[in-house]
């Protein structure tokens, strides 16, 4: 009988591909089981990028202790960011754990597994370098949904953030592989592809020298079975017009931008170590209006950054009444240890921090409700997502959101519906956050 792997999975949709992949390797030696209480060995395989991040992949870690103690568990693994960022802190803040290994120890997770499960405790951190960036994966998304990951890694180098530290500078995959693992996905009933990276629009710089998002897209939008391709997340910087007009010309890629622009005041954002400023920060969302047709714009911002005076957040809280964003998450600033942030002088208390991202997030929802109202009456394609049996309802999703991010369309109909099919839904009200829409077709 096959010893028992369970997983916890955390953190963002890049650190769900890099488990994934873990996940095919080891179900070829081990049986892959849904609950961690049935597992012989649970791998937590966490974030670190923020301290809410790390606190639950803390909480994840002492609930499998527990378990651990209880007798219902027998070994612990941790994996991921938060392994690769504090390492041996882990093992000796935690001794429960019986092994923590760095990204660079992805490749291994076998023999990695099998060696706690004999016995070992082990402590590992090759080179980050090292990571797998390709090869089967075992889907944690919907079956009809699944992540492309173009490229690992960031050399953005933004003072507030400790992703280049942990995962090292970007480094893009090669075209034809995309093109054939998207092919892969397509050909096993996935429709829909959330291009992802840390910085979409750098996509190939290290690889070709050249801006090469435009010709990846192209190519994947010449497979046959795939219906949506989406991005995430495409940095001001790098959005050409050859980008603009390849997301407006070609039918498959979802008129949906993720733009995380943290800022629009021209000093915070230098001290952010990013480029811009409201004028033409709204000059781009103008721009991408007139050019995409109907498209959404989803934005993150920071408040609270070091320095930030109260003229400079009135600055964003203008910019964003005036940008009118469809989708937009404020957060209030985190200082990481290791940036470049975290030594700045002007920090901000924290009460004054989550006050303002407060107030940018009830702007943001005034904005949001009376956007999501202007879509009634009008009609969609719907990607059905599955059933709610709780309240008896199909779910779905326009181009308009994103799978795990964004809100969804509960749908009315009589029709027996399956996930992956597209429907037309008109859009008769909003609920919470929801779309409700009577599928016509």
């Amino acid at each position: 009988m096959k010893q028992r792997i369970g997983m916890i999975g955390l953190g963002c949709p890049k650190n769900q591909v890099d488990a994934e992949l873990m996940l095919a390797k080891l179900s070829q030696d081990f049986a892959i089981v849904g609950e961690i209480e049935d597992a012989d060995l649970v791998i937590i395989n966490t974030c670190g990028f923020i301290d809410d991040a790390k606190q639950e992949a803390i909480e994840a870690i002492l609930q499998c202790v527990e378990l651990k103690q209880q007798g219902v568990i027998r070994k612990i693994l941790v994996t991921g960011c938060l392994a690769e960022r504090y390492q041996n802190q882990i093992k000796d803040e935690i001794p429960e754990v019986d092994g923590v290994i760095g990204l660079g120890k992805n490749g291994d997770i076998v023999s990695v597994c099998k060696e706690l499960l004999s016995g070992a405790n082990i402590c590992d951190f090759p080179d980050k370098y090292d990571l797998p960036l390709e090869g089967d994966r075992v889907l944690t998304t919907m079956g009809h949904v699944a992540y492309l990951k173009i490229a690992e890694g960031c050399s953005n180098n933004c003072t507030y953030c400790a992703i280049p530290s942990i995962r090292g500078k970007m480094r893009s995959r090669p075209v034809e592989a995309l093109v054939a693992e998207a092919a892969s996905l397509a050909a096993n009933g996935v429709k829909e592809i959330v291009v992802i990276a840390q910085d979409v629009t750098k996509y190939g710089l290290d690889l070709y020298h050249e801006l090469a998002l435009p010709r990846l897209l192209r190519e994947l939008c010449k497979i046959d079975g795939l219906r949506w391709i989406r991005l995430l997340y495409c940095y001001p910087d790098c959005l050409t017009d050859e980008l603009i007009d390849t997301i407006a010309e070609e039918d498959k890629i979802c008129n949906y931008i993720d733009l995380p622009l943290q800022h629009a005041d021209k000093t915070v954002l230098r001290r952010m170590h990013r480029a811009g400023d409201e004028e033409s920060l709204l000059a781009l969302v103008k721009k991408l209006r007139d050019k995409i047709p109907g498209v959404v714009i989803r934005t993150t911002l920071i408040a609270g950054f070091p320095g930030e005076t109260e003229t400079q957040f009135e600055t964003l809280e203008r910019f964003v009444k005036t940008a009118q964003f469809d989708r937009l998450g404020c957060f209030a600033y985190s200082a990481e240890e290791g940036t470049v942030a975290a030594s700045l002088d002007g920090q901000l208390d924290e009460e004054t921090k989550r006050k303002r991202a407060d107030l940018i997030a009830q702007t943001q929802y005034e904005i949001f409700c009376a956007r999501q109202k202007a879509h009634i009456g009008k009609t969609y394609d719907v990607l059905v997502d599955g059933f709610d049996e709780e309240n008896l309802l199909y779910l779905g999703r326009t181009y308009m959101d994103c799978i795990e991010i964004d809100a969804q369309v509960i749908l009315s109909t009589e029709e027996e519906l399956f996930p992956g099919r597209f429907v037309r839904a008109t859009i008769t009200g909003v609920c919470d956050a929801d779309l409700v829409g009577e599928v016509i077709v």
